[in-house]
């Protein structure tokens, strides 16, 4: 495991992204139940942009998903077993 693991859950839309894709494989990150709130709020549109410019591209580089920039489908990397065991700790303490 390395340092790119803890880097990609430190933020809580990443984990909950990543963790949807432990359950459903592909995923879409504009999807309320993914992104959290009302589609309609500007919080909701700035979640989006920083999960646009920041988030996915952060993880596709990390290779632990794999980023459609056209559909905006996110489906599981190369990588995405090396975070698995880390994510699924993590998942399962939230869920305690």
């Amino acid at each position: 495991m390395n340092d790119y693991c803890f880097k990609a859950l430190a933020d809580g839309r990443r984990r909950t992204l990543l963790a949807a894709l432990l359950e459903h494989n592909p995923q879409s990150p504009g999807d309320p139940a993914v992104a959290g709130g009302d589609t309609e709020s500007l919080e909701y549109r700035r979640r989006q942009a920083a999960m646009h410019h920041n988030h996915l591209p952060m993880l596709d580089e990390y290779g632990f998903v794999t980023w459609d920039e056209e559909t905006n489908e996110v489906s599981k990397g190369p990588q995405f077993e090396e975070i698995r065991p880390l994510l699924e700790l993590v998942d399962d303490q939230a869920g305690d």
